[in-house]
This record gives C-alpha cells, structure tokens and sequence, in this order.
C-alpha cells in the first residue's frame, strides 16, 4: 500500500495522525469490496455470484463504501505500526475519527484520527534528590511484643468465672435506643453482639459504661456525645442505651515455653529457636519495608521535578480498574457498588474525583521507572532470576524448587524479571543521589501508617 503519514502531537501525549492512501489503493479496496459483494449477494431474479455490479452500486452503495473505507483504514494502521512504536495508540486508547472521509476512486483518500500514546518523559533532573533511610534496630522487646502477640492467637476463650466485666473481656450483649418514654425505637435492637471490652468496637461506645456489670443484668445507660464526635449520628446527642450482658469471657493466655514454641510451628524445638526464627522473619520485613519507604520518597521527588502529563485514556483505565478491584473486594459487579455507593448517598464520579490524584503520582512514577529501564537498557540474565529465586527461598523458609514451581507460570516469571529490573536500577541510582540517615524509630513504629 503506497501512504503517506504525518503524526502530529497534542496536550496530555495525545496526538493526532493524517494518513493519505493512494488513489490507485483506494480504486483496488473498492474494486475487492464489491467483488465480495457480488460473491455472496442475495437479490430476487438473479443467481447467487450473478447480482450485475451496477444493481449491487445502486443497492448498498454506501456499505461498499463505508466497508472499503474501514478496510483501507485497517490496512493502513497495520502498515504504519508495524514499524513505528513510539506513537503507537495505548491499548485502552481507541482512536477517534471526527470526520469519515468520503470515497472517490479519482482522487486519493485521506483520514485524520486522534489518541492517546504512552507518555515520552526523559528523567534526566536528579538535582537536589536526598532519600531519608529510617534507623530501626530490633530489639528483645520487639521479638517479646511479637510472641505476645502470637501467645494471644493461640489463647483459648473461656467464661469468666466470676461472671464481672472488666476490661481487656469479651462480652456478648443485647441492647437497643430507647426514646424518652423508655420505649424501645424500631429498629435499634441488636442481638448477641460481640466486641473486646476496650476496644471501643461499638457504636455508642459503651466500654466504661458497662464496666462492673454482671452476666443476665441489664442496664439503661444515658450517654451525651460530644460536637465533634466522629460518629454524625450521635455528635451532639444524647442517647438512652438498654444493655443486657449475656455473656463475659476471658482469654486463657498459654505459658511462653518450648511447648508454646512446638504448638506455634513443628519446626520449633525450643523457645529459643521461635525468638531466633522471629528475629530473622522481623529483619527481613524491616529491609523490605526501608526499602519501600526509600524506593517511595524516590519516586515523590522525580515526580515533582520532572514534570508531564499522563494521557486521559491511561488514567481512566487506572480509575476503572480501582472500581473493579474495589467491587471485587466487596463480592460484588462494578455495576451492582454503583448502586450500592448510590444507596449510600454518594456516586461513583465523586469517589472516583476523590482517587485521581493519587492515581495519577502511581501512574507517572510507573512511567518513570520504566522509561529509565529503557534509557539505561537495564536487564537481567538467568543467573541473576536463579540468585532471585534462592533469595526468595531462604527468606521464606522454603526450598528453591518450591519457589521456582510457584513461578512456573509466565505471568508470575515476568513479575519477577520486571521486578528484578527495578531493584537493579533502584540500586544504580542510589549510587548517584544522596542516602543520608533518618530517623530512629522501632520495629513497631516502622509499620504505623504514615502521616
């Protein structure tokens, strides 16, 4: 096919491509158009393949036309992108056609499109850049926290003997609102609530109230609630609680020993192995977790000193798999949380609105780390996957062949090569830019959400 072909680029790596086919192309798509036409055309008083070109013309002139068109079109894209990549349309970026250019076998054919690309972002600004590492030592205390922490999964649930709530219990209570007459409002009852004295798990937060109450006793608890109570339903008010405490339990706590240690995993012989063990888990997710931290502060900086734009396209695909991984999250269809999110007062427009910023830091720091995989043809060998799979292995607790069976799958392995990559150029940049010494902090404030 003889074409021509001028790309032209446009805000938010969009661009827009005028492609120009050759009369001579166009005459022989028409030419191929109706032959298939006359091939399989239907018409009352003339043979199946006989239909005269002329009566097929008169007939479905215009769908000869417009599938010739489509036709050319297909062709030409796949002319024109076998060889050219940079301007490629993203996946999810189905070019868009203003105008359908009319056929005239005289005359050559022109069309014009528009779509989005993936964005050209050169991350050449590292001025300035200092990545914070935090100080964190483990310590006795944080592998103590930690076996406390296990010594009460494994605690078993027993009644409380002298049936008296305290805190730190697990009650199991009936309440409901009553209105100022001392009726019970419909709809307010609940039954065989379950919630860790505490805890604050409850919704009029009753802990303290019902400190001191006996199983089967009930009470009428008055509570007034300040303005700014997180809860808009009570802020302001007071309400009239009836409880009924139908159960107190407490948690029988096993004692820390070599025992505890064989009952948590088989592979424990003794107390100490479980401590050694912990510690060398709790190392392991402290280096992860730096690393994230540093990798994260990363990636704010290059965003802010390299600017771009992402394409419209690429974000709402981002933003639309969110909707879908949130509807998966709650067992439901994309269209079915729409209606739910309604029902609640909200949309899904303003949730969405809600996420794009964040969407899009995600998106350009996804960008720039693969286009600075490309600008420093960053890859990795065989010898290198086989290291990955022994450091996965001896990290957690498995053999190599059970971790190379759980990237068997090709999709799993090229999560591995991808991620492999990005380790090899996170390392090579921190050669380049300043890693200074952040904060100390422990074990435990390392995992806290950050501010």
């Amino acid at each position: 096919m003889k074409l021509t072909k001028e790309f032209k680029d446009l805000e938010k790596s969009a661009v827009e491509l005028t492609v120009t086919i050759s009369k001579n192309d166009v005459a022989e798509a028409y030419k191929s158009t109706l032959s298939k036409y006359t091939k399989n055309a239907q018409i009352p008083g003339f043979r199946k393949g006989h239909v005269p070109a002329n009566v097929l013309e008169r007939k479905y002139g215009d769908s000869i036309k417009a599938d010739a068109i489509g036709e050319l079109i297909d062709q030409s894209f796949d002319e024109i992108f076998k060889e050219e990549t940079e301007k490629r349309p993203l996946p999810y970026s189905q070019p868009v056609m203003e105008k359908m250019p009319e056929i005239d076998l005289t005359k050559d054919l022109t069309y014009t499109v528009k779509y989005d690309v993936f964005p050209k972002v050169e991350v050449k600004n590292f001025t300035g850049i200092t990545v914070k590492e935090a100080q964190v030592t483990i310590t006795e205390d944080d592998i103590n926290e930690e076996i406390k922490a296990m010594q009460e999964r494994n605690a078993m649930v027993i009644d409380k003997k002298d049936g008296v709530v305290a805190k730190d219990n697990i009650v199991t209570i009936n309440y409901s609102e009553l209105d100022d007459e001392g009726k019970v409002i419909s709809g307010s009852e609940r039954s065989d609530f379950v919630f860790t004295v505490g805890s604050g798990e409850n919704i009029y937060k009753i802990d303290d109230d019902i400190i001191g109450m006996k199983k089967d006793e009930t009470k009428e608890i008055t509570k007034k609630y300040k303005k700014d109570d997180e809860n808009e339903e009570l802020a302001g008010k007071t309400k009239k609680i009836s409880v009924t405490v139908k159960a107190v339990k407490v948690r029988d706590l096993p004692a820390i020993d070599d025992d505890f240690a064989q009952d948590c995993n088989e592979k424990y012989k003794t107390l100490a192995d479980m401590k050694e063990d912990l510690k060398k888990n709790m190392e392991t997710a402290k280096n992860r977790k730096i690393r994230e931290m540093k990798n994260n502060s990363l990636l704010e900086q290059l965003v802010e000193k390299n600017s771009f734009d992402i394409p419209a396209s690429m974000l709402q695909a981002e933003l639309d798999g969110r909707w879908r991984m949130m509807a998966q999250q709650f067992q439901t269809t994309p269209e079915q949380l729409d209606k739910m999110i309604a029902a609640s007062g909200q949309t899904k427009e303003a949730m969405l609105e809600q996420w794009t910023g964040d969407s899009e830091k995600m998106l350009k720091s996804r960008i720039i780390v693969d286009s600075l995989i490309r600008e420093r043809n960053i890859s990795v060998t065989p010898e290198e996957i086989e290291a990955q799979y022994a450091k996965i292995a001896e990290e957690g607790g498995m053999t190599v062949e059970e971790v190379k069976k759980h990237y068997d799958d090709p999709r799993s392995k090229e999560y591995l090569i991808d991620d492999t990559k990005e380790n090899k150029l996170y390392d090579e940049i921190y050669k380049e830019i300043k890693v200074s010494k952040g904060d100390k902090m422990t074990f435990k404030q390392l995992f806290e959400p950050q501010a």
